[in-house]
């Protein structure tokens, strides 16, 4: 068996007397894109900082790349690319620039050369004297991840990458993630997005620092244990039974999409009585549907206990 790139055993991280990372064991395997989803605030960002050994942990264990967590912190650094948030190169240096330095950081020879096929590599040729500072968000995104993988890591971590770039930006940026993973490179990546969830092949679910759901995106969303309806009609008729439905027994969430209603709950057979009655009371037609990601994701968050509160 092959060890998986990144495992974690009861790993808890404090700052000021509060675990925002609360007792964590995972597993990230190789060749793999596992998203870590989760809430602002519920200590994505603290976990890939620790995983990275940019912060060090005050319990548990854990191995990066084979490598000690706590010990092997420059060999970890090494072999990983790290994608934060913000954008972090420098505004007032072009493209070339910017990896030209990034290479010399590493060492890399020969460096003309490799600088010149990650430009080409990303699509960034044509753009090479363009400074940093004045490229779209679009565009600096795929420069941040050209800095982070020109040096060949194993391990690829990605901090919301796709915050504030549109939807075509975001797309080109997941058809490269998933052709590096096909080459061999393990991505850890964080979001939010559901729709970006449901590209990656494992799913970790984590909430104001715990771990409370993992595996395929069908193993999350079954764990949800929810059963969802959706109910259709005239706007009129869908405002009225929004209306109505709410605090009725078996009702548990209701999401409005345009002239439908998503409407979940645990208890399918209190749901599906409260829907009906709902259904006939405003002419609007009921029909089972399947519980998304985000139905879940809404579900998780309910019940889990904010750890800043």
């Amino acid at each position: 068996m092959i060890d998986p790139a990144i495992r974690v055993e009861h790993l808890t991280k404090r700052f000021g007397g509060r675990a925002v990372v609360n007792d964590v064991t995972m597993e990230v395997a190789r060749g793999q894109i596992t998203g870590f989803l989760g809430p602002n605030g519920s200590g994505k960002t603290t976990m890939i900082r620790v995983m990275c050994g940019l912060l060090t942990a005050d319990e548990g264990t854990g191995t990066v790349l084979g490598y000690n967590l706590g010990r092997d912190t420059r060999a970890i650094k090494a072999e990983i690319g790290y994608m934060t948030q913000r954008f972090s190169l420098y505004e007032d240096l072009t493209i070339r620039e910017n990896l030209d330095f990034v290479a010399g950081l590493y060492r890399l020879r020969p460096r003309r050369r490799i600088v010149a096929e990650t430009l080409a590599n990303l699509g960034l040729t044509a753009r090479r004297n363009q400074l940093a500072g004045k490229l779209s968000g679009g565009w600096k995104q795929r420069l941040a991840l050209a800095a982070c993988v020109m040096h060949r890591p194993k391990l690829l971590l990605l901090d919301e990458p796709t915050a504030g770039v549109d939807p075509k930006a975001r797309r080109d940026f997941w058809d490269e993630i998933h052709h590096l993973a096909a080459g061999g490179m393990t991505v850890l990546v964080s979001t939010h997005y559901m729709d970006e969830a449901e590209r990656c092949h494992f799913v970790n679910y984590i909430a104001y620092g715990s771990l409370v759901a993992s595996g395929t995106v069908d193993d999350v969303i079954a764990h949800a244990g929810l059963t969802t309806i959706l109910l259709e009609g005239p706007v009129a008729a869908i405002n009225e039974a929004d209306r109505r439905l709410r605090g009725r027994d078996g009702v548990d969430e209701i999401a409005p999409f345009g002239t439908t209603l998503h409407v979940v709950g645990r208890d399918a057979e209190a749901l599906g009585r409260a829907v009906a009655a709902v259904a006939e009371e405003t002419g609007t037609r009921a029909t089972p549907t399947e519980t998304s990601l985000e139905d879940a994701f809404i579900r998780f968050m309910g019940t889990s206990q904010d750890n800043m509160a």
